[in-house]
């Protein structure tokens, strides 16, 4: 198996991209963030002592996802054209799903993972003053839709 992001004498290098199609490109990822039920309780009611936490958390993963090529060494610059992040609040925990999308000829499913990420990393920063053995868990790619390897979807 070849891999692409290292060249011939074995160094990283960035995979040149120039001869790719430009096709629309999506990505969703998901998460979950552990916590207690009364957090749980506290999200739901806005509650905490540091504002809104779920506010907060879904504008810091939109901003990953626009960031991303700074913060993954080998990652190109995509121009997002969307970027959703959905909270959804359970008993003991909140799903994050980050969707990306882009026209561009490289993928976004960094960008949507990188999203999830610092989204729940937002949300401990939130919540860590009332519950500081909050976890993120279960990070990973759903789907991916687009470009020369076509629609990816996790079994």
């Amino acid at each position: 198996m070849e891999l692409t992001h290292l060249d011939e004498h074995g160094a990283a290098r960035m995979v040149d991209v120039s001869g790719k199609d430009v096709t629309t490109r999506t990505a969703t990822a998901t998460g979950r963030f552990h916590t207690t039920p009364a957090v749980i309780e506290l999200l739901r009611r806005d509650g905490l002592p540091k504002g809104d936490a779920l506010a907060v958390a879904r504008i810091a993963g939109i901003a990953a996802a626009k960031r991303t090529p700074d913060l993954v060494p080998l990652c190109h610059p995509v121009a997002l054209h969307g970027v959703s992040v959905e909270l959804a609040l359970g008993a003991d925990c909140v799903e994050i799903t980050a969707t990306t999308r882009t026209a561009d000829r490289t993928g976004v499913e960094m960008e949507a993972l990188t999203s999830v990420v610092v989204t729940g990393l937002a949300l401990y920063d939130m919540v860590k003053a009332v519950d500081r053995g909050a976890q993120l868990t279960d990070v990973q790619l759903q789907t991916k839709a687009g470009g020369r390897s076509g629609e990816w979807t996790r079994a």
